[in-house]
């Protein structure tokens, strides 16, 4: 990402698709915009999952869009995961208890999460 200036303001331009590691050790997290009651990242996972037994209990809302690859996520009392593909996307209110089962291990697969109040 950059920023660049446009009739004196400050422009951010990006490619979501840009340095995308294929193998991490761990989840990659990338915040694109933070303003007031609105936080954009985007996150890598290559095959990384959720602690078993561990639920995600946010305090705001969040809404995902996966970009490529797959992806399980589990909410707690449903009998198995939602399955996500490419253009998928999921809005998760928050204090829905959640956790990621899993995410292809073959392929980094990217997600665009909104997080809002």
């Amino acid at each position: 990402m950059n920023e660049t200036e446009a009739s004196g303001k400050a422009v951010l331009v990006g490619n979501l698709y840009a340095d995308v590691a294929e193998r991490l050790d761990e989840e990659e997290f990338v915040e694109l915009l933070v303003a007031a009651n609105v936080r954009i990242e985007r996150i890598v996972s290559t095959g990384q999952a959720g602690t078993p037994g561990h639920w995600l209990d946010q305090d705001w809302a969040e809404w995902v869009l996966l970009l490529r690859g797959s992806a399980g996520i589990l909410f707690e009392g449903e009998d198995g995961p939602r399955v996500l593909g490419p253009s998928d996307y999921l809005r998760i209110p928050a204090h829905a208890r959640h956790r990621v089962e899993w995410t292809a291990p073959d392929q980094a697969t990217i997600w665009l999460a909104v997080h809002y109040r």
